[in-house]
């Protein structure tokens, strides 16, 4: 292992130490939230958070945003938005004949879409394309979107007035989902004398430059996997398509539709980026691990077996967990 390495992941690590500190100027606790946040800007992919109104989802992704120095975009979601609405459209001129491209709040490198499953489908479509292929199609042109892109969107339980649920074609989209719990008394109490006190509301600078986030997935990108590890996550995911073949029968009846190559491949990225995020080149099964419940609990479809049970895609994914052999 060359020390240059080394060197380069340590210096990478400081800095996102360093915007940990700088969010946590703001934000008090939640910081699994904020770790698994990050995870998904080092491995370049989508991240969902849902929780009930009033957890800070809003405030964390715009104090992220406010600490990088990019161009950030806020597109609130209503159930009477148009897909024009998030992607632009053209508008035509009438006195020389022609059209031209209004550019949509997704042309910036971090999007905050907030309440997402409160736009009708047609909307919620409109960001497939965006998402998957970094691209905007409007009339004949095919406008490519600046990197780093990263859509961080918050959702209400599907429980909640209002709500349209996502389609599974849309979730796979997001490398992660993030479910976001109420904070303990003692950090209610800190949240209050931070946001109720006396003193004006903490700000954040920026710390770090769109640069920074290329080049920490560059070093993520290297980081060691040895084979036994990439076996660990493909049968992690194989598990929940087929468990009774992989020696978990009582589940069988309780998994509509498992999770895609995608989930093994996001399973592999994020955990490059926790590896990279810890200081070491290499990844070990715990990384993994670590985020399985994140990458999984969307891709997994639960039964009305397994509901009339109360049983949650988390409880399915945590019986995998506890029954694959690790490495």
């Amino acid at each position: 292992m060359a020390a240059a390495e080394l060197t380069e992941v340590a210096q990478f690590q400081e800095k996102f130490q360093g915007l940990k500190a700088e969010v946590a100027k703001v934000l008090v606790g939640q910081e699994v939230m904020l770790h698994k946040l990050l995870l998904g800007f080092l491995a370049g992919g989508h991240v969902l958070l849902e929780g009930v109104p009033g957890l800070a989802k809003t405030l964390v992704v715009r104090t992220v945003a406010s600490s990088i120095s990019a161009v950030f975009s806020r597109i609130q979601f209503t159930p009477d938005m148009l897909p024009g609405d998030v992607t632009g459209t053209q508008i035509f001129n009438p006195r020389e004949g022609s059209y031209a491209i209004k550019k949509g709040p997704i042309f910036a490198n971090l999007i905050l879409a907030d309440e997402i499953n409160r736009a009708p489908a047609k909307v919620q479509a409109a960001l497939l394309e965006a998402m998957q292929e970094r691209q905007v199609t409007l009339g004949d042109q095919t406008l490519i979107l600046p990197e780093p892109f990263l859509v961080m969107a918050t959702q209400n339980p599907i429980e909640q007035e209002g709500t349209y649920p996502l389609p599974e074609a849309q979730l796979d989209r997001f490398m992660l989902k993030i479910v976001i719990g109420y904070p303990s008394k003692d950090e209610e109490v800190k949240i209050l004398d931070r946001m109720a006190g006396a003193g004006a509301e903490p700000k954040v600078s920026p710390v770090l430059e769109p640069g920074d986030i290329l080049a920490a997935r560059a070093a993520a990108r290297q980081v060691f996997v040895d084979d036994k590890v990439k076996r660990y996550a493909v049968e992690l995911v194989s598990a929940t398509r087929d468990p009774a073949g992989c020696g978990l029968p009582q589940l069988k009846n309780l998994i509509e539709n498992g999770a895609s190559v995608r989930a093994s491949i996001n399973l592999i990225k994020l955990a490059k980026a926790n590896a990279l995020l810890a200081g070491r080149t290499y990844i070990s099964p715990h990384d993994v691990k670590s985020i399985a419940h994140d990458v999984l609990r969307h891709r997994v479809l639960v039964t009305y077996e397994a509901e009339a049970q109360g049983k949650t895609a988390d409880d399915l994914v945590e019986t995998i967990l506890e029954n694959v052999e690790v490495p």
